[in-house]
């Protein structure tokens, strides 16, 4: 029939790209939690299901969330300063965090009907037309939505659209690749603490996910970490040292740290992080040897802003999500002539 579309449940549900047979049953290969699925049965994270031996995505193109937003908010503060990006999410996660801000789409398994379906090239388009810059998978775990993700990166790059993840970086290196190669330009990626914490708040290896950033990097894919603080998870001196520490061993002193402020939300009811916890942890940041760290969710902090790690001239001002001056001249400090890593111009 001439104009027949798929009902909407049917245009979200597609074989997953990453799967393999075990016996009788299917693994996900999608993220490092590879459960392994028997008929009829429902992944971790409840976006992938065994239907007669394969398994499907439950979320493609369903998009719970859109909004066009400024990189800073992602946070990226070194990849196309003051540009926007057309965001997406979906629903839920592979993680078990019991304080995250977005529980409302994080914390529920997808609807049986998609809310809203965007085909990737309807969602590209849609970043043209509003005037973005770049696209954003983000809001929940981006990791789900590998399908769809990599049909939007593609004609996106080809578009002169850049592509970024915002996630906790769990996924295997065969999605990471598929990712890379599909055009993914550029990850802020969340270290939530050190091994212990992260294991038990979250349920998850964190070793997976700083080999995934020190894999990403070398792959030539722009990487900024942020680390929520979080009062008696990871705010003490020794973890927030030691995660400094690491990402100058595994990732180099030249990336960027976010240090974000937590308040209570979901089902944690820590009181919110003091900015004095934050200030500290910047100051542990800059002696481990990370020339740029940033504090987070305190607007008008005079740590929002990029300074040359060789003068300490003001570079980057920002207040909040706005980028007030750039004063980065071809890459480098316009007063001493220092490299500063930044990607991309600031948009006008």
């Amino acid at each position: 029939m001439s104009g027949f579309a798929p009902p909407l449940e049917a245009q979200s549900i597609r074989p997953a790209l990453l799967q393999e047979k075990t016996g009788d049953k299917v693994r996900c290969l999608t993220c490092e939690r590879r459960c392994l699925l028997g008929e009829g049965a429902t992944g971790w994270c409840r976006t992938r299901q065994n239907r007669d031996g394969v398994l499907y995505t439950l979320i493609y193109g369903d998009v719970s969330s859109l909004s066009a937003n400024p990189i800073e908010k992602k946070p990226f503060y070194h990849f196309y300063p003051g540009s926007v990006a057309l965001t997406a999410g979906s629903w839920s996660c592979n993680f078990a965090c019991p304080w995250c801000q977005n529980w409302d789409i994080s914390k529920v398994a997808p609807p049986a009907k998609p809310r809203r379906f965007i085909a990737p090239a309807d969602f590209v388009a849609m970043a043209q037309s509003v005037g973005c810059q770049g696209t954003s998978i983000s809001f929940n775990e981006p990791t789900l939505s590998l399908e769809w993700s990599l049909e939007v990166f593609r004609p996106a790059r080809a578009a002169g659209l850049y592509n970024t993840f915002v996630t906790n970086g769990y996924m295997t290196l065969q999605a990471l690749e598929l990712l890379i190669e599909a055009g993914l330009d550029a990850m802020n990626v969340d270290i939530k603490g050190e091994a212990a914490a992260v294991k038990k708040y979250c349920g998850t290896d964190v070793a997976v996910v700083w080999r995934n950033c020190r894999q990403a990097r070398q792959s030539g894919v722009h990487v900024e970490v942020t680390t929520l603080v979080i009062p008696t998870v990871n705010d003490s001196e020794a973890t927030l040292r030691g995660l400094a520490q690491r990402l100058v061993a595994d990732l180099g002193g030249d990336v960027p740290w976010h240090l974000s402020a937590y308040y209570p939300a979901y089902k944690f009811t820590a009181p919110s992080t003091p900015l004095a916890t934050l200030e500290r942890a910047y100051a542990i940041g800059r002696e481990a040897g990370l020339h740029y760290v940033y504090l987070g969710n305190v607007p008008g902090h005079r740590y929002e802003n990029t300074y040359c790690p060789a003068c300490g001239t003001l570079l980057i001002e920002r207040y909040g999500l706005t980028v007030r001056a750039c004063k980065v001249q071809d890459g480098r400090c316009f007063h001493c002539g220092q490299a500063i890593p930044l990607v991309g111009r600031q948009q006008p």
